[in-house]
């Protein structure tokens, strides 16, 4: 399955005046995997540049690879976060892979990469005419705003008016042409949906909607990147003789990062892919519906590019225990009291770097490990998607409606939502149950958002699966994006 199947040469034409005029040069996805492959150039200049500046030259820092630090870093392995077995009450390994580290603060700015630009090196999206739509429930239209800001490409944030302050402040910082609220909180994606219809109907041309829930490119991108880092840091860091990687832990925003499941799944064939939502909006575990606090998750319908096929096991987690976690794993009391009960003190220190949805995910692996009696010898991952520092309202928010957090409600919560926490609500997935979760994509994607039924049923075929990850497709774009860099000319007189 081709996502790119034309180049348009008058446009990709202007595209490339623009990124002329903008100092615009594109990192290969190669690159993005493998920053070795920077020019050496490149790589001496962005000491000089801070991780969030809108420089254009940050779009070589859309990797998993980025020192750790906030200003003039380079390239590294990737970040990760070890949580203890004293924290988590269990001896499989727990692995989180630390998104903070991206420009934005979180991986979804690769993701929105993945959208945009396999488009602009192909002629697909005029940056002189047209604006990029960003619908999200958070971090993903955050990303293409601040991917768009790096092109000098006009860019509408569309995200429901209840997330987390931050996200709107920071759009508007960094000149979003749009910043569009939609009604409700994380699960309302219907009313995105109905806010793009809207626009198509009143701008037609003069947008292109980047819908990350439906673009291979977030999928095609994760596959890669997500999937390829997680591999890379389980070979060199935790394999061993009797160690096995066991599983990839996903809370399903847009699915687009549960596809790193499927690249691991070609090289652990028995490892466990499991889907996360937020028990309060059980959409995946029993075709449920309702609304949470784990923000940018579960969204009231099966995103188009899931690959369900491939998900093992559903795991629906209490917000109340990831807000309570959040609390625990931040506020001062909290962290004083982990450390007495014998959680490593530089673990603890670096519990800031889970956001909300990443304690999810965390709640989820304990669960999964737990359902599979899991040991010492399963390594599990999951991602770290963003970190605390998006989230410091919602934290004001829990002091101000429940008080002063202190070392007993601390050992409470550890103990009833680390130790504690237990195999209810998982759903383990037969063949007809993933069917079923693949057919009930009908009624949001054909009813609703114009697809057909011939293409819902090319998503049940495991070769399409197949075809879109096929290495030729990124090949393809690398190809596309080294004659656009080649035509600017600012490569070679850089």
């Amino acid at each position: 399955m081709k996502i790119i199947d034309q180049v348009n040469p008058d446009v990709l034409a202007k595209a490339i005046e623009k990124a002329r005029e903008q100092g615009v040069i594109l990192p290969t996805f190669a690159q993005q995997r493998d920053p070795s492959k920077i020019p050496a150039k490149i790589v001496e200049k962005l000491k000089d540049i801070g991780l969030w500046d809108i420089n254009p030259l940050n779009l070589f820092r859309i990797t998993w690879k980025n020192e750790p630090t906030p200003h003039g870093g380079g390239f590294g392995e990737g970040n990760w976060l070890e949580f203890p077995s004293e924290l988590t009450g269990i001896d499989a390994r727990i692995v989180g892979i630390q998104g903070k580290w991206f420009p934005t603060g979180a991986h979804k700015v690769g993701a929105a990469y993945g959208c945009l630009v396999p488009r602009l090196v192909s002629g697909n999206f005029d940056p002189t005419t047209q604006k990029a739509v960003w619908p999200s429930t958070g971090n993903y239209c955050r990303g293409g705003a601040y991917d768009c800001a790096l092109l000098g490409c006009p860019a509408v944030a569309i995200l429901p008016e209840g997330m987390s302050r931050e996200r709107f402040e920071w759009l508007k910082e960094i000149g979003t042409d749009e910043v569009i609220q939609t009604p409700g909180t994380e699960s309302n994606v219907k009313e995105i949906y109905d806010k793009c219809w809207e626009l198509r109907r009143e701008r037609g041309n003069d947008i292109v909607i980047f819908n990350q829930f439906e673009e291979f490119g977030n999928s095609v991108w994760h596959y890669n990147m997500t999937g390829g880092i997680v591999e890379e840091i389980y070979e060199n860091h935790f394999k061993t003789d009797r160690s096995r990687l066991s599983g990839w832990i996903s809370a399903t925003g847009s699915a687009g990062t549960i596809a790193a499941g499927d690249f691991l799944r070609t090289l652990h064939p028995h490892m466990r892919v499991v889907a996360v939502e937020a028990l309060q909006c059980p959409t995946l575990y029993q075709f449920g519906f309702g609304a949470h606090r784990i923000e940018g998750i579960g969204d009231k319908h099966v995103p188009w590019i899931h690959n369900v096929r491939n998900t093992d096991m559903v795991a629906a987690i209490d917000d109340e225990q990831t807000m309570q976690l959040m609390r625990l794993f931040n506020e001062p009391e909290g962290r004083e009291y982990l450390v007495k009960a014998g959680v490593p003190e530089a673990a603890v220190g670096q519990l800031d770097r889970a956001g909300i949805s990443c304690i999810c995910n965390l709640v989820a692996a304990i669960k999964t490990a737990k359902y599979y009696e899991m040991d010492s010898r399963d390594v599990i991952f999951f991602p770290l998607t963003d970190s605390m520092e998006l989230y410091g309202s919602r934290m004001e928010e829990m002091n101000a409606e429940e008080g002063a957090y202190d070392q007993s409600l601390a050992q409470a919560h550890h103990h009833r939502y680390m130790l504690g926490t237990s195999i209810d609500y998982v759903r383990e997935l037969t063949y007809q149950d993933r069917k079923a979760l693949h057919n009930f994509k009908y009624f949001t994607w054909v009813e609703q958002q114009g697809r057909s039924s011939e293409e819902l049923n090319q998503l049940w075929d495991e070769d399409f699966w197949k075809e879109l990850f096929a290495a030729e497709q990124v090949e393809e774009w690398d190809q596309l994006i080294n004659q656009f860099n080649e035509a600017t000319g600012l490569l070679k007189n850089l």
